[in-house]
């Protein structure tokens, strides 16, 4: 569990989380550590919780892990990347026969993990909407599942799920309920605390937020799925290098600041989005003419810095970018800089052409606003 005070800021959580007691002469930040093996001496592997080797214990990774489970408010594990976070959570615990319900409108990666490597395996899997799962789980639909995934906020349509309803339910018929908690962050949404026995992030995107790392993580307040996922992590491979966790680690400072800035811009180019007779379709659960408002209030913490909206097709896509200055078309999310991905190029989600994720960036406002109601003209 964490050990921050429960009356600290996000502020002060982001820059002290993972910080070991200060001793006088030592660096004020831990320094990455690039060893792979490590000292033995005379005593057994691992004898008095000494590093052994670094895929299956190294310092930077747990100063990074420490950091995030003291947000999340459990113990974690990091990963190279968010699938391969999303994949141990998956493989580590269900097995051949098991029933999985995913999202069907979540990451489109996942999916096609289900796809194609999932369903190989043997596991029965299946795909409700995000608005559907609260439902489906109060309806009893979801009971003999082994393992209910939500993705609240939904990457990329941004629809909302009730996560203390769906994990009461899944407690109640033994399921496990993992949560990917990307889109909100540790700071916008805790669903260890609303309930869920897992939660997944790909840290890659506004957690670190400076897109150029490769990050992902799961925590949980249960040992013996913290046990489960890191044998799997520890046979598989899947650890991070020490230059990215330590990375990650630096990065998590800012995290409130840069959230906050996100969510001041996006709460200003949802408004120009809507009123633009060029685009239709917009959603940010904190307008409070989104279908997700009133839960997305009451569920999380905080706002966060992404929107969708739709322009007419492609082409219209086209001239918006072109005449874009501050909006660089890019995948992923979460990052400094304002980026617009239309989604539909992908082949992965079911939307139409001029379907757009707006990720905003730490600029400032009045210039990603005006620079988008520019380009939108240009539309």
């Amino acid at each position: 569990m964490s050990r921050l005070p429960d009356g600290w800021g996000d502020g002060t959580r982001s820059v002290r989380a993972g910080e070991a007691p200060p001793v006088p002469g030592t660096p004020l930040r831990p320094s990455p550590v690039f060893a792979a093996p490590f000292h033995l001496g005379d005593r057994p592997p691992r004898a008095d919780g000494a590093d052994a080797y670094a895929r299956t214990e190294h310092p930077t990774s747990r100063a990074f892990e420490t950091a995030v489970g003291e947000l999340d408010g459990g113990r974690c594990l990091s990963f190279a990347t968010g699938m391969a976070a999303i994949t141990a959570t998956v493989m580590a615990l269900v097995s051949a026969g098991d029933r999985l319900v995913l999202p069907a409108d979540g990451y489109y990666t996942t999916r096609l993990l289900a796809r194609d490597e999932l369903e190989r395996l043997g596991i029965r899997v299946e795909y409700v909407p995000t608005t559907g799962i609260a439902d489906a789980a109060a309806r009893g639909d979801l009971d003999g599942a082994r393992m209910v995934v939500l993705e609240t906020p939904s990457n990329p349509q941004l629809d909302v799920c009730d996560v203390a309803a769906v994990a009461r339910a899944t407690r109640a018929s033994g399921a496990l309920l993992a949560v990917d908690n990307t889109t909100a962050t540790p700071l916008g949404q805790r669903p260890l605390a609303l309930g869920a026995d897992l939660t997944v992030g790909a840290d890659t995107k506004a957690l670190t937020g400076h897109s150029d790392l490769l990050l992902g993580h799961v925590s949980t307040a249960s040992d013996e799925l913290y046990d489960r996922l890191k044998g799997w992590r520890d046979h598989t491979g899947a650890t991070p290098g020490a230059f990215d966790a330590w990375l990650g680690h630096r990065s998590m400072s800012t995290l409130d600041l840069r959230l906050a800035r996100q969510a001041e811009t996006a709460a200003a180019v949802a408004e120009v989005l809507a009123a633009h007779p060029a685009v239709t379709g917009v959603r940010w659960p904190w307008r409070p003419e989104d279908p997700s408002y009133a839960l997305a209030t009451r569920q999380m913490l905080r706002p966060v810095g992404v929107v969708s909206a739709g322009l007419a097709d492609e082409a219209a896509v086209s001239r918006f970018l072109a005449a874009a200055r501050l909006w660089t078309a890019a995948t992923s999310f979460g990052g400094v800089h304002s980026t617009v991905d239309r989604r539909a190029q992908w082949g992965g989600d079911a939307v139409p052409g001029g379907f757009l994720r707006f990720s905003c960036g730490i600029e400032d406002t009045a210039d990603v606003v005006a620079d988008l109601t520019a380009a939108l003209d240009a539309v």
